[in-house]
């Protein structure tokens, strides 16, 4: 997915403020959930609430107004309750964050749930595309 920098995503020294980045992977991460055929709001639809887990964030170089980031996310783990996940955000070639996030999957009462039980479509297309 591509995300043009807007000019209230910036700071008084012209670069992206670090906290953009966090939302940019959340507006990956439900990107990525829809094209794979699993869209968050058919989740919570179903009862189901992905929080964030842990979040992890490298910044490797600063993105400005106007600039266009190409953002890649992939699934690098999955056992059933958490899923692993990594993003990649660039502009061009040049690779400006990296950053990880893992999600559990919770009802609406906060009480884990078993994805392959309630829904094993969901596990078996995740299964398929984590890394291994």
């Amino acid at each position: 997915m591509k995300h043009k920098v807007q000019y209230y995503e910036t700071d008084m020294m012209g670069v992206t403020h670090h906290a953009n980045y966090i939302r940019w992977m959340e507006e990956a991460r439900i990107d990525f959930m829809d094209q794979i055929g699993f869209p968050y709001k058919r989740m919570e639809a179903e009862g189901i609430l992905s929080p964030v887990k842990s979040l992890q964030a490298n910044y490797l170089k600063p993105c400005t107004f106007g600039d266009e980031v190409e953002i890649t996310v992939r699934i690098t783990d999955f056992n059933g309750v958490v899923i692993s996940l990594a993003y990649d955000m660039r502009l061009g070639s040049e690779q400006v964050f990296t950053g990880t996030s893992q999600h559990v999957f919770l009802n609406r009462g906060g009480r884990f749930v078993r994805m392959k039980q309630v829904m094993p479509d969901f596990c078996e297309t995740v299964s398929r595309l984590a890394e291994k």
